[in-house]
């Protein structure tokens, strides 16, 4: 049995009681006016370094081609229908091979994406309203099959005119302006749901801009889709295609710019890096193409550069976008700074609800 001195001991009890008492002190005066803690505030940090999230496993470039081509389908579609109804005849013919071009190729990048195809026909087994991947599932499906019978009917009906069977050209027209009037009441859901795909994972960038990206996605699939009709159809048929192209790159510029500022201290992703870069060269191309089209319309070779470019600046957005949420999913910051504000956030509301005690005495 180890012996201790008695005198040590108030010696050594008066210590511990002289700290407790510091310490007491010290928390009491947190929130009196002059002190200052003795202890720095703790700042945000991961295990090692690490994300806390994982970021999203999906394919680049096999997912930003995705988004491209089906947002160029889905305006494509409804440009080839309005061109079969106001009897412009190349605007017709490029929208809707257009639209059966972009949905089959984006289908091919999907299931790339995916690895294996059966993975793709397993989503058709069920549809779920809650999941944004079961119900984009089940409108590329249908889309994809009006946009190609209407495409096999734009290529057809000149073969059998040409081979005297008019009667069943007329009938192969009529199932091919049926089939191209559904893709194109389909097209604005295949344009958009992909944004709310996005909104709805746990990436910070994705997810909190749920009320832009949408928009950002709409103009980048009208201004894709319109400078598609700028390429391929004639001066003369063109006006449709460069009106969608201006109004869609306009949307997208504007909708792109509110969505970077209002995300605050998420948005630092779209001013550094690879999606920086990205972002900033797609507001070039569709600016070019804009001014473009409105300048150079009834010129056969301008209008197709402007095309270009705004085809080029839609796919760049959704390239930049991409590459900005895997940033931001690799970035603690993104993750536990805008939780303490939450928290703050929800302690001062609180404390602003809780009434202060009735000290009044009769």
């Amino acid at each position: 049995m180890t012996d201790t001195n008695p005198a040590e001991i108030p010696t050594r009890f008066g210590h511990d009681e002289g700290r407790e008492a510091d310490r007491g002190s010290e928390r009491r005066g947190r929130g009196r006016k002059g002190e200052q803690l003795q202890v720095p505030e703790a700042e945000f940090r991961s295990y090692y370094g690490r994300p806390i999230i994982k970021a999203p496993v999906w394919k680049n470039p096999d997912v930003p081609l995705y988004l491209f081509l089906g947002g160029l389908a889905a305006t494509s579609a409804g440009l080839g229908a309005l061109g079969g109804a106001t009897d412009r005849p190349t605007l017709r013919r490029t929208g809707r091979l257009a639209a059966a071009g972009g949905a089959v190729g984006g289908t091919v990048f999907l299931v790339h994406d995916l690895h294996r195809p059966s993975r793709f026909l397993h989503m058709l087994r069920v549809f779920k309203p809650t999941s944004p991947l079961s119900v984009g599932t089940w409108i590329l499906s249908p889309f994809a099959t009006f946009a190609a019978a209407t495409a096999a009917a734009e290529v057809v009906e000149p073969s059998l005119r040409r081979r005297g069977a008019h009667g069943l050209a007329r009938v192969v027209r009529r199932a091919g302006n049926a089939s191209g009037a559904a893709s194109a009441v389909i097209g604005p859901a295949l344009g958009t749901y992909t944004a709310v795909l996005f909104s709805n994972t746990a990436v910070p960038t994705w997810h909190e801009a749920h009320r832009h990206l949408p928009i950002v996605f709409a103009g980048s699939a009208a201004a894709a889709g319109g400078g598609m009709g700028l390429v391929g159809s004639s001066v003369r048929d063109n006006v449709p295609a460069a009106r969608l192209a201006v109004a869609g790159a306009a949307v997208e510029l504007a909708a792109g710019e509110v969505m970077e500022r209002q995300l605050g201290l998420l948005g630092d992703v779209y001013r550094k890096g690879r999606a920086h870069t990205l972002m900033r060269a797609s507001k070039a191309c569709l600016a070019a193409g804009a001014v473009g089209t409105l300048l150079g319309r009834r010129r056969r070779w301008s209008a197709a550069l402007s095309g270009l470019a705004l085809m080029a600046g839609s796919a760049l957005t959704r390239f930049g976008v991409f590459d900005a949420g895997i940033a931001s999913a690799n970035d603690p910051a993104h993750i536990v700074v805008p939780q303490r504000e939450r928290l703050e956030q929800r302690r001062s509301t609180m404390d602003q609800d809780v009434a202060p005690p009735d000290r009044t005495f009769a």
